[in-house]
């Protein structure tokens, strides 16, 4: 059910989500098909930096408009899919474990979960807010890579330079 929703919701809000205030300055950035993004270029942008790391259901906004601009739906879809992840990657081990076989399938699907968890969830966390979360874009992912870069200039360090 959890990702379910996950993929229901990025469909929805990657076609029709209205602009979000991602920078929390009453300057809202759109991301959606139908406000002139295309498949490249659209992407589900994160939570506004007024709302930071506070959990941001539905139900804690005044009604949905200020939840869609807010960018609600970015953390509905990161946390959901977080959690679907993760509980198929137990799936994975109680289904080798009941089949008698070794647990190294889940062992070397935890490597993407991991990394998915440090980049929409760990890093934001560190950060303060999740408006620092990766775009869930084609552009917004590569938007991401490049100001990742600037900020923490990981090109210089001794096991990137491997």
């Amino acid at each position: 059910p959890t990702l379910l929703t996950a993929t229901s919701v990025f469909i929805i809000a990657f076609i029709a989500a209205p602009p979000v205030d991602i920078d929390g300055i009453r300057e809202p950035v759109s991301g959606s098909l139908l406000y002139g993004n295309n498949i490249i270029s659209g992407a589900i942008v994160p939570t506004s930096a007024a709302i930071g790391l506070h959990f941001y259901p539905i139900w804690e906004a005044a009604s949905v408009d200020e939840w869609l601009y807010n960018g609600g739906p970015y953390e509905l879809i990161v946390l959901h899919f977080l959690l679907g992840v993760a509980c198929y990657m137990g799936r994975e081990w109680e289904l080798s474990f009941r089949l008698g076989m070794r647990p190294w399938i889940a062992v070397a699907y935890s490597a993407p979960v991991a990394a998915a968890t440090a980049v929409f969830l760990i890093y934001p966390i560190g950060q303060g807010s999740f408006s620092d979360g990766m775009p869930l874009g084609i552009s917004g992912t590569f938007n991401f890579m490049i100001v990742f870069q600037a900020e923490h200039n990981i090109l210089m360090h001794p096991f990137h330079m491997l």
